[in-house]
């Protein structure tokens, strides 16, 4: 079986389209979230890619780190499109 491995960019970019799904167009994935996720501790680097700086992350770890802050993060989507949605007084 052929493991795939991301940069943070990469990472990035293939959940950011889940993220559109689930949360209507209102959140983005961006490399600085994949950073996070790394520092909260969601999300570990496996290797160094071939310029001896990029981190590289396996795709079902990207995915797990996606789930474990999904719901959070449609929380914020909801309170972002109640906010918008509200009629002046």
């Amino acid at each position: 079986m052929d493991t795939e491995y991301f940069t943070g960019a990469q990472a990035a970019a293939h959940v950011d389209g889940a993220r559109q799904f689930f949360s209507a167009g209102t959140l983005h994935v961006r490399p600085a979230t994949i950073h996070q996720w790394v520092r909260r501790g969601h999300l570990r680097p496996v290797g160094i890619a071939e310029d001896g700086r990029t981190r590289l992350y396996r795709l079902a770890d990207v995915a797990r780190a996606e789930r474990a802050t999904r719901d959070r993060a449609l929380r914020h989507a909801a309170a972002l499109l109640t906010d918008t949605r509200q009629e002046p007084s």
